[in-house]
C-alpha cells in the first residue's frame, strides 16, 4: 500500500490558491459602470435623430464600451492600495491578489489605444477625441489627482462618467450641439447627490483609506446641504430638455414626477442625521447586501435609510430619464420644443 501523502503548511497554502479566471479579468472593467455608460452613450446616439448604419453605431457603441473598460482596468490598477482597506472594493481582483497591478495596468492601456483608434478609424475623429479626453481624464486626472487630493473630486471628476451621451451623439453626427451637452450636463449634476448619498453610507471607509471625500472632509451636515443644494440645481435641468426640442411628453412626465420624488428624498437627506452614526453595516456584508436584507424586512438601516434611498432612487431617475429619451427617439414620438 502507498504511503499517504502529508502536506506541510506550506502545500496547503499552495492548494487553495486561485489563478485568475477571465471573469477576473472582466470585473477589472467594472462592468456595472461600463452597462451604464453603454446606456447614455447608445441613448446619445439615438437622440441625435440621425440616420447611422446599424453596423457602425454597433462599432461606436463597443468603442465607447472598450474605452470606459479601459478607464475601469486603470483605476483598478492605480487605486490597488485604497481599495484594499475598503469593504465595498477590497474584493476586487487586484487588491484580491487575482489578478496583478501591471496586468491590469497593461490591459487598461492596450484596450485605451484599440477603442480610440478604432472609433477615429471607423467613425470619425472628433468622437474618437472626446472618447480619449474622457479615458485620460477619468484614469489621470480623476483617479491619480482629484480622488486623492480634493473632497470636490466628485464633483469635477464626473465630467468623465458624464460624456458617453455626446460621444455617441458625435459619433452619429460628426458634432456635438446643445442639446448633447445638456445630457452631458444632467448626468455632470446628478453625480454628487448620487455619490455623497452613498459616502454618507460608508464614510468610515473612506476614512479609512484617506479618501477625501465630501464628508470625511467637511462632516455629514455640510454634505446633506450639498446634496440638497446639487438636487435643486438638477432638477431644472432635467427638465430643459422639453425647451431645446429634445425631450417629448414622456420625457417631461418622467422628468417631472421623478424630480418630484428625487427632490423629496434629497430633502429628506438633508433633515435627517445620516452620516453622523457610525457605519451601520455588519463586518462582512456591504451597502447593497444590507439594503435588500432591509427591504426584504420591510425595516429601516437607522437613520442611514434616508441616504440609502435617495442613492437608489437616483440611479432609477437617471435610467429612467434617458429611458425616455431613448423610447421617444425609437419610436419617432414628437419632441415639446417649449417656449422660455
Amino acid at each position: 500500500m502507498a504511503r499517504p501523502t502529508v502536506l506541510t503548511p506550506d502545500d496547503e497554502a499552495t492548494a487553495t490558491v486561485r489563478h485568475a479566471r477571465w471573469q477576473d479579468y472582466f470585473q477589472l472593467l467594472k462592468p456595472r459602470v461600463m452597462s451604464l455608460v453603454v446606456f447614455t452613450a447608445l441613448t446619445g446616439l439615438l437622440a441625435a435623430r440621425t440616420p447611422i448604419h446599424p453596423l457602425l453605431g454597433a462599432v461606436a457603441v463597443f468603442c465607447i464600451a472598450v474605452g470606459a473598460g479601459a478607464s475601469g482596468a486603470l483605476n483598478m490598477w492605480y487605486d490597488a492600495d485604497i481599495d484594499a482597506k475598503m469593504r465595498r472594493t477590497r474584493g476586487r481582483p487586484v487588491p484580491a491578489g487575482l489578478v496583478k497591478g501591471e496586468e491590469a495596468a497593461t490591459l487598461g492601456v492596450v484596450l485605451s489605444l484599440l477603442s480610440v483608434m478604432l472609433m477615429g478609424m471607423a467613425i470619425n475623429w472628433l468622437a474618437a477625441g472626446l472618447l480619449a479626453f474622457t479615458i485620460v481624464f477619468y484614469a489621470v486626472v480623476y483617479t491619480m489627482w482629484l480622488k486623492r487630493w480634493t473632497a470636490q473630486n466628485i464633483v469635477i471628476g464626473g465630467l468623465a462618467g458624464a460624456l458617453p451621451p455626446a460621444i455617441g451623439w458625435a459619433g452619429a453626427t460628426g458634432h456635438a450641439p446643445l442639446n448633447a451637452w445638456l445630457m452631458v450636463l444632467i448626468i455632470f449634476l446628478w453625480t454628487p447627490p448620487h455619490f455623497w448619498a452613498l459616502s454618507l453610507y460608508i464614510s468610515t471607509d473612506y476614512a479609512k483609506a484617506g479618501v477625501p471625500m465630501l464628508p470625511v472632509v467637511k462632516g455629514p451636515k455640510e454634505t446633506r446641504k450639498q446634496i440638497l443644494l446639487y438636487t435643486l440645481l438638477l432638477i431644472p435641468v432635467c427638465v430643459a430638455p422639453v425647451f431645446t426640442g429634445l425631450g417629448g411628453l414622456l420625457y417631461l412626465a418622467v422628468a417631472g414626477l421623478g424630480g418630484l420624488v428625487f427632490l423629496t428624498l434629497a430633502w429628506r437627506v438633508f433633515r435627517s442625521t445620516a452620516g453622523d452614526a457610525a457605519d451601520p453595516r455588519p463586518a462582512d456584508r456591504d451597502l447593497y447586501e444590507v439594503g435588500e436584507a432591509a427591504a426584504k424586512r420591510g425595516k429601516p438601516v437607522g437613520d442611514a435609510k434616508h441616504a440609502r434611498n435617495l442613492f437608489a432612487f437616483s440611479i432609477l431617475y437617471l435610467f429612467a430619464l434617458f429611458a425616455a429619451l431613448l423610447a421617444e427617439a425609437v419610436l419617432g414620438l414628437k419632441v415639446l420644443e417649449l417656449p422660455l
